[in-house]
C-alpha cells in the first residue's frame, strides 16, 4: 500500500493489518504514486516471478468486495494480461445532471471510447507492466495511458463487469481532471433545488481517481 501524504493513522493501521506500506511525503502526480507502489512490490522480482504476479490497483476512497481480487486473478489465469473492472458511485448525481452523465458513459462504451478504465479497479500482469514501462509520472489519465500502451504492445486486455468496486462521488478529489472534476463540471451549473441525490450509478468515463488519503497497490503471487 502507498500511503500518499496521509494526515491520519492510515500507514500504522495498514501495517498492523499485515500490509506492506510505502510512505510518500512528496507532492507526486497520481501516475508517480502508482508507479512508486509498483516498484516497491516488484523490487527483486525475476522474470519468471513477474509472469506469475498480478498487480491490482485501487484507491483509498474506493470499497472493493471480498471476491474482488479473486475475480481479477481468475481472468489472469484465463490468459488475460490486464483487466479493467467497473465502478459505481457511492451516491448518485443531482437529478438534472444525470442525462449528461449517462451520455458520457455511452460515449465511453462506444467503439471509439476507451471502455471505462479506472485506476481504482485495474489489474496488470507484472511482466506486461514492466514490458511497457509501467505507470508514467503524469498528473491525469495514467490508467488510460497504461492501458493503451498495453493494447498497442499486443498484450491481451479485457473489461470485466463482474469485478466491481464502489467509489466515492466526492467533488474534491486530487486528480486535476479526474472523476471529481468531471462530477463538478456536471453539477456546477445546476440550481440548488436540483442537487438531490439518486441511487448508485456507474462511475463516469473519466474516473481517474486521485490517491485520496492513500492509494493502494497489491501484488498477488
Amino acid at each position: 500500500m502507498v500511503a500518499d501524504r496521509c494526515r491520519d493513522d492510515t500507514a500504522e493501521l495498514a501495517r498492523k493489518a499485515g500490509a506492506q506500506v510505502c510512505v510518500n511525503t512528496h507532492d507526486l502526480t497520481i501516475g508517480a504514486v502508482r508507479a512508486l507502489g509498483a516498484r516497491h512490490l516488484l523490487a527483486g522480482l525475476n522474470h519468471h516471478g513477474a509472469t506469475r504476479t498480478l498487480l491490482l490497483s485501487t484507491d483509498a476512497d474506493t470499497v472493493v468486495k471480498r471476491d474482488w481480487a479473486v475475480r481479477h486473478v481468475r481472468r489472469a489465469e484465463a490468459g488475460w494480461d490486464a483487466v479493467a473492472g467497473t465502478a459505481q458511485l457511492s451516491s448518485g448525481l443531482a437529478t438534472a445532471a444525470q442525462p449528461r452523465y449517462e451520455a458520457l458513459l455511452a460515449q465511453a462504451r462506444s467503439p471509439a471510447g476507451h471502455g471505462n478504465v479506472y485506476g481504482a479497479n485495474l489489474s496488470v500482469r507484472a511482466s506486461a507492466y514492466r514490458a511497457v514501462g509501467g505507470f508514467l509520472p503524469i498528473s491525469t489519465a495514467e490508467d488510460h495511458d497504461l492501458w493503451h500502451r498495453l493494447f498497442r504492445a499486443g498484450f491481451r486486455v479485457a473489461f470485466a463487469d463482474e469485478a466491481k468496486v464502489t467509489t466515492s462521488a466526492r467533488l474534491d478529489g486530487r486528480a486535476p481532471e479526474g472523476l471529481s472534476a468531471r462530477l463538478r463540471t456536471l453539477s456546477s451549473s445546476l440550481p440548488e433545488s436540483c442537487c438531490r441525490h439518486v441511487g448508485r450509478r456507474e462511475a463516469g468515463p473519466h474516473a481517474l481517481l486521485g490517491p485520496g488519503r492513500n492509494s493502494r497497490v497489491f501484488g498477488l503471487a
